[in-house]
């Protein structure tokens, strides 16, 4: 996998149309906390239990359609640690071109436990939807 930063990623995805954009965090975090304009949602995991989604991989190759292994898969989530597993269930499973967003969505803590202050794809101010 390869590791891009926020601003990496989105330039990555203006130059490759063809790349499929997928969120991984949980339902609530998706919807209630926003997404990155244009991304899809398959999650990791997700609550109650937080057990790893065991069609994750499924869900993906259904998304990518006929070409999966070869098309560019792009991965979010909160900090980019749940991303980062994910996508090495899709190389394992024969996907040859994942990448992972380093610092996700919201980003690293900051000094006072906050989100969105220090990096990620919002600090960056990169298109992002609530709904």
């Amino acid at each position: 996998m390869k590791h891009l930063s926020p601003k990496q990623a989105y330039e990555f995805l203006q130059a490759h149309p063809e790349a499929l954009f997928i969120d991984v965090r949980s339902e609530i975090e998706y919807l209630f906390v926003g997404h990155p304009v244009g991304a899809h949602h398959v999650s990791w995991n997700d609550g109650p239990d937080w057990e790893v989604n065991p069609h994750f991989v499924g869900q993906v190759k259904k998304l990518a359609g006929t070409d999966h292994a070869c098309r560019p898969i792009v991965l979010i989530c909160r900090s980019g640690n749940r991303s980062a597993e994910a996508a090495a269930a899709l190389e394992k499973a024969g996907f040859k071109h994942v990448y992972n967003v380093t610092h996700g969505f919201e980003g690293d803590l900051d000094e006072k436990h906050h989100r969105s202050t220090k990096n990620g794809w919002r600090f960056e101010g990169l298109p992002w939807e609530q709904c």
